[in-house]
């Protein structure tokens, strides 16, 4: 049986019509300058940009009659990816860092975790704390709770941190879970 492959489409960028694309009867003109017309024929509209050696650009198309502005379209272009390029620049990506911890976890590898947590949170990353139960420990779930809950009260220990509690701790099945966030 053959397998069908699909190609995912690109993102649209916004798409402004602009000139001869505009299908709309009338549109609320702003001349060059930014100062408001008001509603114009758009064979009239087209006549002025055309004046000016500037194009008409339908700004929002959503009213009634859509807003056209006369502008260079290049430029109008290069601003708005310019403004998005600046926009994702600016984005603080945040990570979530997982630790997993065990009911019968030794002193050594405890503090090892809580070095490295301690860590990810003064990096500002979200830190997620998972316990799974196997077996027999999932008869004793208050074990559990009380070794996240000690992990959890040595980290609010250390000055640096600030910790806050995005999601409380939640259990499914064998596995508690709690999501925590180093705020300044």
């Amino acid at each position: 049986m053959r397998i069908k492959f699909h190609r995912l489409e690109a993102k649209e960028k916004k798409f402004f019509k602009s000139n001869r694309d505009i299908h709309s009867p009338r549109v609320f003109l702003i001349d060059e300058n930014g100062e408001n017309v008001g509603p114009i024929d758009t064979a009239e509209a087209l006549v002025r940009a055309q004046e000016l050696d500037l194009d008409l650009v339908e700004v929002n198309p959503k009213v009634e009659p859509p807003v056209a502005k006369i502008m260079d379209l290049g430029q109008f272009r290069y601003e708005m990816e310019k403004k998005a390029h600046k926009q994702k620049i600016q984005q603080k990506k945040v990570e979530t860092k997982n630790i997993r911890l065990s009911v019968r976890i030794s002193d050594h590898d405890f503090n090892f975790r809580l070095n490295q947590a301690e860590k990810f949170l003064i990096r500002e990353n979200k830190l997620k704390l998972e316990l799974n139960l196997k077996g027999r420990e999932k008869q004793f779930p208050e074990k559990a709770a009380e070794t996240i809950n000690g992990f959890v009260a040595k980290l609010k220990e250390n000055p640096n941190l600030k910790l806050e509690t995005e999601q409380p701790l939640t259990k499914q099945g064998g596995r508690f879970t709690i999501l925590l966030t180093n705020k300044k």
